[in-house]
């Protein structure tokens, strides 16, 4: 496939060594099941063979690349592998989940999000806006904080107690409104109750006057991939809703879990 022409204004931001690793990666996987040896990568790079070699055991090393014999020749790594799986399973989730996702907004009123796990922290790929007059445009693709979201706590009530932790560790758990659970035993307790009632709120934990509830999703060997939530304004939401709204979206996400053969813990 031809390479479209670099912009020239574009060239002074480059690094070198990364465009020659990437240009790798791309000639390797255009080059079949068989591969390249360093002497091919060098000719077509027009680099030494030791810089070829460098670049390749440095991506071997990494995991984009491995090296088989004879040769060694080079083909693509589970690295690279890995990352086309979990692109190509948030395509399937959403696509799958697109139904359940109209259902809920229809439902509620509300607008629907579904977010992938994406190790321990929510990362939302799907919007579907509801009937209400409200708009909630958050952007999607970008990884969210796991303890002030709903979605984000859904998924990690269903983790285990030490990868929790070292999420909770990574996030540092900021404060972004008065509502915001920063004390992790709170947090921990707070978990404790999502397994238990199948949902998880937040109350204006992430932005003031916004009010979530979220259930996470599951593959077919129990592990929690994903949640569904909705999202709307607090003052809308009264205590009673609270039960039906978590009652509802439970339901949606267990009904996802379904379409995709999984099986809550």
């Amino acid at each position: 496939m031809p390479k479209l022409a670099t912009p020239p204004q574009a060239e002074r931001y480059q690094v070198q060594s990364v465009a020659r690793a990437l240009a790798i990666i791309d000639m390797i996987a255009d080059s079949g099941p068989s591969g390249m040896n360093v002497t091919e990568m060098a000719e077509r790079l027009g680099v030494a063979k030791s810089t070829a070699l460098a670049l390749a055991r440095t991506l071997t090393a990494s995991g984009y690349l491995r090296s088989v014999d004879p040769g060694p020749r080079y083909v693509l790594g589970l690295t690279l592998l890995r990352l086309g799986d979990l692109v190509g399973q948030q395509t399937s989730i959403a696509e799958v989940g697109l139904p359940v996702l109209r259902d809920l907004a229809s439902t509620t009123g509300m607008t629907v999000r579904l977010a992938m796990n994406q190790n321990g922290f929510p990362v939302f790929v799907e919007r579907i806006d509801g009937s209400g007059s409200v708009r909630f445009h958050a952007p999607l693709g970008q990884r969210e904080q796991p303890h002030a979201t709903a979605a984000g706590k859904a998924i990690l009530a269903n983790l285990p107690d030490d990868e929790v932790a070292d999420i909770l560790a990574e996030s540092g758990m900021p404060r972004y409104t008065a509502n915001t659970v920063t004390n992790p035993d709170d947090l921990r307790a707070e978990l404790t109750r999502v397994r238990t009632i199948g949902f998880a709120v937040d109350d204006e934990e992430e932005a003031e006057g916004v009010f979530c509830v979220g259930s996470a999703i599951f593959d077919h060997q129990g592990h929690v991939v994903g949640a569904l939530s909705v999202t709307g304004l607090k003052v809308d939401v009264s205590l009673h809703d609270v039960q039906r709204l978590g009652t509802i979206v439970r339901e949606h996400a267990n009904r996802l879990t379904s379409l995709l053969r999984g099986a809550a813990r």
